[in-house]
């Protein structure tokens, strides 16, 4: 089935009222970092925090009053349930999500708040999908696809139509993958607004699938476990990919440190929560920053649906990562006072000392000597090294522990 910008515009129409017309926004905190004018379509602000719950409108919103009474069921473990229990609930239709066993609690408790009613079952993802099949043959019910879905695709189209009517010098367009149906969208009202131009898929380099299938390789089977995981989808939809072939110009892989360090840059840059897989798209423009020169580009935030535990993580790991957090280990003689020559010469180098441990009972440790391991908040890598100065000037020998190489300073 062919899907055109009048399906798209339709969806828009359709949408009115049912989801948020997200801002598209420029950021000079990101275009300064990367060097090019940069415009953020904001998903994570739309009402279930994810671009998903555009297309869920759309498709529940067509079915007959016999498929809406029969009742639906979806498959997902983040954005797409939470879509689809959303405007089932307003539009009054059962809904039924099939997870896996081990789907963290706050998804499955956001999904039942919403009106939905959770299925946990199997360890994978593909378990889950085996029992809403089962589901759907038994009892007639709907199955609501996350992306290979003309419908589906439409809905998501609404994303690039709102931010290029906003924006229409926009160069390239960059847009997450999963299964495609968000970028499939996007690129055929795009395309249909400018074909000049660049539609950029990104994907996980863990979850490469679509660049595979799009290269003709083998899809990898043996995946691990990512930042990402809005977009960690191991097989693309069928229709997606062949729209996908036909108007994306590329599709990049990025590595979890660089989707790290953009969900890192959103918060400290304009303020704004991305998960892992909303800030791909910036991750894709960190890591290419010449390919884009001289370009005007829209970034597609998917969402902003992270676990708080996982971002407060993300933002410790690039403290670490920027040394503005270090960890250093001085040897110290078990004599009165020495603790706060320490803390003295740390303060007076302007570090702030975060935590302490002073230990006796190293095997290494000499018994009238003690290893203290403090960490130390600092501004950049320069001030460690100011630091570690003074304190090697003040007599201790010093070792930063989560350097490179490990050496003894």
């Amino acid at each position: 089935m062919t899907i055109t910008i009048n399906d798209i515009r339709s969806a828009a129409e359709a949408l009115c009222g049912q989801v948020e017309h997200t801002p598209s926004v420029p950021s000079d905190a990101i275009s300064d970092a990367v060097g090019n004018d940069v415009i953020l379509k904001l998903e994570n602000l739309q009402v279930t925090g994810s671009f998903k719950a555009r297309g869920a409108f759309i498709k529940l919103s067509k079915l007959s009053d016999q498929d809406k009474a029969a009742g639906v069921v979806a498959v997902s473990a983040g954005n797409h349930a939470q879509g689809v229990a959303y405007h089932a609930a307003k539009l009054g239709i059962p809904a039924t999500i099939y997870m896996p066993e081990g789907t963290p609690f706050t998804k499955v408790a956001r999904t039942e708040a919403l009106g939905a009613e959770v299925v946990l079952t199997g360890r994978r993802l593909s378990d889950a999908w085996t029992a809403a099949d089962r589901d759907v043959r038994e009892h007639g019910k709907v199955f609501v696809h996350p992306f290979d879905d003309p419908d589906i695709i439409a809905g998501q189209g609404t994303v690039s139509l709102e931010i290029l009517n906003d924006h229409p010098d926009i160069d390239v367009l960059i847009v997450p993958i999963g299964g495609g149906g968000l970028i499939s969208g996007c690129a055929i009202a795009a395309k249909a607004l400018n074909p000049e131009i660049d539609i950029i898929g990104v994907q996980s380099t863990l979850y490469p699938a679509m660049a595979q299938a799009l290269s003709g390789e083998q899809i990898s089977e043996d995946t691990g476990a990512t930042i990402a995981e809005g977009i960690a989808v191991k097989t693309p939809g069928e229709l997606t990919r062949e729209i996908v072939r036909d108007l994306v110009s590329d599709v990049l892989l990025v590595d979890e440190i660089a989707i790290e360090k953009a969900v890192q840059m959103y918060l400290e840059g304009p303020r704004v929560v991305v998960e892992g897989a909303g800030a791909a798209s910036l991750a894709a423009l960190m890591t290419n920053k010449a390919r884009f020169e001289g370009r005007k580009v829209g970034l597609i935030v998917s969402g902003g649906n992270m676990d708080s535990r996982l971002l407060s993580s993300v933002l410790m790991r690039g403290l670490v990562r920027e040394g503005r957090l270090v960890s250093l280990r001085i040897k110290l003689p078990d004599t009165p006072g020495v603790l706060s020559r320490v803390s003295g010469l740390i303060g007076d180098s302007g570090g702030n000392i975060i935590e302490v441990y002073h230990q006796r009972l190293n095997y290494d440790v000499p018994i009238k000597q003690a290893d203290l391991d403090v960490v130390v908040e600092t501004m950049d890598r320069n001030h460690v090294h100011e630091i570690l100065s003074a304190l090697e000037l003040g007599g201790f020998s010093v070792r930063l522990l989560d350097s490179d190489d490990g050496r003894q300073r």
